[in-house]
């Protein structure tokens, strides 16, 4: 730092002038601080000197006006003087220090490097960061995210769906083995019935068979009687028995019976009668069920329940087999033999076999001798009678 003078003393030092006359009063020692003459390079005085005008200011219809000031004032520092020159930056010294000039107009970044030929436009501001761009960026990865969980899901459904269809396979050929299976199992089934029918059971036959079968009482005389076929208009059962069982009434000029079961009485009408087959039709208003008649003859050696009521004791059931089946010695047509045991009051009953159908009609027994009873054949009973 350069050492005070006391007054009237030394030389000022280079870049400062010597003050004026003192003040009253001003008493202090030393120079006074230096004062920065700026140059101006213009025929008009420095704006703001005393006793002269300030120059108009000259708008510029590039730079419109600031915020905060007249349109037609331009901002401080922006342009030079019209006819003037821009005088370099003042140069820092010992007692001086360039003051940074102020931004050209709000958010200018600053002082500009160098002077600009007159009329050029200062270099535009440096553009704000673009936020769209990222923006952009960020949907664009997002939409190629997008497209590959797409890609891997629609891969993933076509494999489920391979799959599916590969199990609707599997079932179908599972469902179509386990139809056959079931026919195959059906068809055993329906055969193992077939042999259970087959297969004699006196038990289930005479369960089937007893609520159609009474115990015939005509006059002083009791035989065997048993619905067959279906009813007939207004509710009427049809029945067979013996022609011998019913003969003292039809001779007499009758033709009511009664049919008895436990119980119950019920009567009936003699409605037609064959003397030669030893055959007679009742009729019944009550409602009964009625058996089923064997489509075809017996053969020898088939088994055979006979029902009927012996000496008056209904609901009797004795088994056998069929013993023959010949022509009749009295030249009335076929006769079935069988081996089932058989008394006075058997006539008229039903001969079934193990199919639970009707195949004959109960009617003889030989005569000292055992083990040997004749039945008419259903069939000739059916061909006469047109009620099965």
């Amino acid at each position: 730092m350069t050492a005070g003078y006391g007054p009237g003393g030394g030389v000022p030092a280079p870049g400062t002038e010597e003050r004026g006359p003192q003040a009253a009063g001003d008493d202090r020692p030393g120079p006074l601080a230096p004062r920065i003459e700026r140059p101006w390079p213009s025929a008009y005085p420095p704006p703001g000197a005393p006793g002269q005008p300030a120059p108009p200011p000259v708008p510029d219809p590039r730079q419109p006006g600031l915020p905060g000031q007249p349109a037609d004032v331009a901002p401080a520092g922006a342009y030079p003087p019209p006819g003037g020159t821009w005088s370099p930056p003042p140069q820092a010294g010992q007692w001086s220090a360039a003051t940074p000039a102020a931004p050209a107009y709000p958010g200018a970044p600053g002082p500009f490097p160098g002077p600009f030929p007159p009329g050029a436009m200062p270099p535009p501001a440096p553009p704000a960061p673009h936020r769209g761009r990222g923006l952009t960026v960020a949907a664009l990865g997002l939409a190629g995210l997008l497209a590959v969980v797409t890609g891997v899901q629609a891969y993933q459904i076509d494999r489920l769906s391979d799959r599916v269809a590969a199990t609707d396979g599997r079932l179908a050929a599972a469902r179509d083995g386990a139809e056959v299976r079931l026919d195959g199992l059906e068809q055993r089934a329906g055969a193992l019935e077939k042999q259970a029918g087959a297969a004699f059971n006196p038990e289930a036959i005479a369960s089937a068979v007893l609520p159609s079968v009474f115990r015939v009482r005509a006059g002083q005389f009791t035989g065997t009687a048993f619905v067959v076929g279906k009813p007939v208009a207004g509710g009427a059962a049809n029945l067979f028995t013996n022609f011998h069982v019913v003969e003292s009434v039809w001779e007499s000029g009758g033709r009511q019976v009664f049919l008895e079961r436990t119980d119950q009485r019920f009567p009936a009408t003699i409605v037609k009668v064959d003397k030669d087959n030893d055959i007679a039709h009742l009729r019944a208003t009550g409602r009964f069920t009625g058996l089923t008649t064997a489509p075809s003859p017996v053969k020898s050696g088939q088994q055979i329940v006979v029902v009927g009521a012996p000496l008056g004791l209904a609901d009797s059931v004795t088994t056998g087999v069929v013993s023959a089946f010949r022509k009749d010695e009295d030249g009335s047509g076929q006769v079935i033999q069988f081996d089932a045991p058989i008394n006075p009051g058997n006539s008229g009953g039903p001969v079934i076999n193990g199919a639970k159908q009707v195949v004959g009609i109960a009617t003889a027994k030989a005569r000292d001798a055992e083990g040997i009873g004749l039945a008419v054949p259903i069939k000739t009973a059916c061909d006469g009678f047109r009620i099965c």
